[in-house]
């Protein structure tokens, strides 16, 4: 079995790396291949081939399903059934539908947006919407969250927006006996009972698996102090559950006295009744898939009294995950959970003695937090040292204290409900407790890596085998050397002269980092969306810490506008900036804030800065006194603009017209129709106009008659929107352009 299930799952692996689909003719041609691997008796080569044909006809139908390109930005009228708990936050809510009735062919889930509904939208609701609907789109980038990918692994076929005219209209309420009407009215009962508590998020992702309340800064210290999978329902607590379930109902049963069925067979009905409820309430994601149905096949084995290995039945778990989802291979939750559980095999299966630790589960998760740190590095560029410390302290209290207070409310939350408050009051305040610490913890620093590469990950991953191998396994010292390709990454810097800059994918808005031999400019830092969200922390950052930066020497911010000065705080707050120059330092809280203005000028490494623009006598209006930076060396020149407009490209082309040759040049004010006027573009000449614009954005940026006016003067472009991050690379007089999505191609990213 589990060689079958390898050869399985390396056959998925290896076509979701593809960057396009095989052609029919390929299934054909393995049908013979698969005969002779039947005839020859070989079950890996055969498994191999079944998995990489089940993953081309999954993929073939999850793409067939998305939204036509025909459809998007038309308004349509859809009804479907609310499948998931909606976010509600800053006047917006954002949910998943299910659709049921439509005019034309629609995906089957999408992913909205409303912001001016009046009702309240709920799980399991039927609505009638007017929609906006485009293709299934992310920002790509170094680093950052991958959500195109996210998004067409979970089936989502398209996203959009609700319209307010025709106006919403609720078709049905919520089936009483459904799984969504069972979440959505516990997650009410806990805002009733726990309305003002900052925990409140917290204890929702531990009671039923709703994250949507849980703040970005509290998932920042989970994450620094490498305690996040205690915060969601992940494979332990159903386990967890389980078996205390399991030992309750056996000792109950003994009680009665009952002789006709087994009291082993009866607890472990109850128990694995117990599984899937709680897995349910946490909407089946995939650690609680496999939890489930791990326990599910050890509950079954009680029942028929079969004996199954762990291996057995992790094997068995992991096939009908790759059965069921082969996408699920495409979610850092699937790697996680499943080496998690391989590792606890191999730490703790024919080992003499077992674990000589008076908790063995708080000594696995301590196992887990070092052994995986190869694989958080690899996706996150983090390592966190206090792990194991942290660990040590928040598994016994969150593992034994919290999560059977949280289900013991639960049950009681609508039979006896002050009671059922009585004790959520008492988890609220021990995690108040709880959650100071462990923030006093996440201000230690962390030790930052650029992204290592799957080999070097893989490679650690095989020294941490070596690390807790059976004692008397010699050569250990191994281990150490299986490290260092993670830890000292060779990186690739300009070398005197040359530079290289990269425009950030940061939506609709702009960031950009420039790179000399020894030194780091960030120009820029996009917008900050809500709350919860802003490009900083979701691209920015990510995108530094890929590329190996420490610090930040000089950040420029070329005016106060949210879409270029947003993700600075968060700058701010993880990396030492040694400078920040903006049209507008009366805005910025920084030590060393400078005014910027033409004539300025620095060198780095044989690479010149200079200010072009605003003048010392400010133009009427923010976009106009943009930062206007020209970088040059003798291996080429780009020009930075901000939002600049016709005015200040006037006042740019009259007085400084030969500082504004330049090769590279990254459009003003997203090519908005009041920029990039013909005399300007003249006067740059540039072969290379970069655009920083958001797929399909509400501004219609860059506009048409810009487009047409970079045609009629022979410049090529490209947008960010549509290419994700683009780098170009200035090297001994060469430029070298290239674009994330072409450069990291797969096959169901949009064309």
């Amino acid at each position: 079995m589990p060689r079958w299930v390898i050869g399985f799952l390396l056959g998925n692996v290896f076509i979701q790396q593809l960057p396009q689909l095989p052609a029919d003719a390929w299934l054909i041609a393995g049908i013979p291949v698969a005969v002779c691997c039947v005839w020859k008796r070989t079950g890996f080569l055969l498994a191999l081939l079944l998995g990489m044909g089940w993953a081309i006809l999954y993929g073939t139908h999850q793409i067939a399903a998305q939204l036509s390109p025909a459809l998007e930005g038309k308004v349509l009228v859809i009804e479907g059934r609310v499948v998931d708990l909606p976010k509600v936050q800053d006047k917006r809510t954002r949910f998943d539908v299910e659709i049921t009735q439509a005019n034309v062919k629609l995906p089957t889930k999408i992913r909205l947006n409303a912001y001016s509904v009046t009702q309240k939208i709920q799980a399991g609701q039927t609505w009638r919407f007017a929609v906006s609907l485009k293709r299934p789109h992310g920002m790509l980038n170094a680093g950052g969250f991958d959500y195109e990918t996210w998004l067409f692994s979970a089936g989502i076929g398209a996203t959009g927006t609700v319209r307010t005219r025709p106006a919403p209209q609720l078709i049905a309420p919520a089936l009483p006996y459904s799984i969504q009407a069972w979440r959505q009215a516990l997650s009410n009962r806990l805002t009733q009972l726990l309305p003002h508590s900052p925990r409140l998020g917290i204890i929702k992702a531990l009671s039923i698996g709703e994250g949507n309340d849980v703040s970005q800064r509290q998932w920042r210290v989970f994450r620094r102090t490498g305690i996040i999978h205690l915060v969601v329902i992940s494979g332990s607590h159903i386990s967890l559950i389980a078996g205390f379930v399991f030992f309750i109902a056996r000792a109950i049963w003994i009680k009665t006295g009952v002789l006709r069925f087994s009291p082993h067979t009866v607890a472990a009905i109850v128990a694995l009744f117990a599984a899937v409820l709680y897995s349910a309430l946490a909407g089946f994601s995939v650690p609680t898939e496999r939890a489930m149905l791990m326990v599910s096949i050890v509950m079954l084995g009680i029942i028929y009294q079969r004996h199954i290995s762990l291996t057995q039945t992790t094997a068995l778990a992991l096939g009908v995950i790759l059965l069921v989802d082969p996408l699920a291979v495409l979610s850092i939750g699937f790697w996680l959970s499943f080496i998690s559980v391989l590792l606890i095999v191999y730490c703790t299966a024919a080992r003499l003695g077992g674990l000589s630790y008076v908790f063995p589960i708080v000594n696995l998760h301590l196992i887990m937090g070092l052994a995986l740190s190869p694989l958080l590095l690899f996706y996150f560029q983090q390592i966190s040292f206090i792990s194991p410390l942290a660990n040590f302290i928040a598994v016994p209290v969150v593992e034994f204290i919290t999560v059977p207070l949280i289900l013991a409310s639960l049950l009681l939350l609508f039979p006896l409900p002050q009671l059922a408050s009585f004790l959520l009051h008492i988890v609220d305040k021990i995690w108040l407790y709880l959650y100071w610490l462990l923030e006093k913890l996440a201000q230690l620093p962390l030790y930052t890596l650029p992204q290592p590469s799957t080999g070097a990950m893989l490679l650690a991953m095989l020294g941490m085998l070596l690390v807790f191998a059976p004692k008397g396994i010699p050569a250990r010292w191994l281990a150490v050397v299986l490290w260092l390709p993670l830890l000292f990454k060779p990186l690739e810097k300009p070398k005197t002269g040359d530079f290289t800059l990269s425009l950030l994918d940061v939506g609709q808005g702009l960031a950009a980092v420039v790179q000399t031999q020894q030194h780091w400019l960030v120009f820029d830092t996009g917008a900050k969306l809500s709350e919860d969200f802003e490009m900083g922390t979701a691209v920015v950052l990510p995108f530094l810490h890929s590329v190996g930066a420490e610090k930040i020497d000089r950040v420029i911010i070329s005016h106060s506008d949210n879409d270029h000065s947003g993700g600075l705080s968060a700058l701010q707050a993880a990396l030492p900036i040694t400078r920040i120059d903006s049209s507008e330092p009366e805005l910025i809280q920084h030590p060393a804030v400078q005014r910027c203005t033409a004539g300025q000028t620095w060198l780095w490494e044989g690479v010149r800065f200079e200010i072009l623009s605003p003048p010392a006598i400010p133009f009427n209006g923010q976009n106009n006194n943009s930062c206007v930076l020209k970088i040059s060396s003798a291996s080429g020149s780009v020009l930075l603009t901000g939002d600049i407009e016709s005015e200040a490209e006037h006042y740019l082309v009259s007085n400084m017209p030969i500082q504004l040759l330049s090769q590279v040049v990254i459009a003003p004010h997203h090519g908005s129709k009041t920029s990039s006027s013909l005399p300007f573009l003249q006067q740059v000449n540039p072969q290379l106009m970069l655009i920083p614009a958001g797929y399909k954005n509400r501004y219609h940026f860059p506009h048409p008659s810009v487009l047409e006016r970079y045609q009629q003067q022979q410049i090529p472009w490209l947008i960010t929107g549509e290419t994700g991050s683009i780098t170009v690379r200035f090297s001994s007089g060469a430029m070298v352009v290239s674009g994330y999505r072409k450069d990291h191609r797969k096959y169901w990213y949009a064309q």
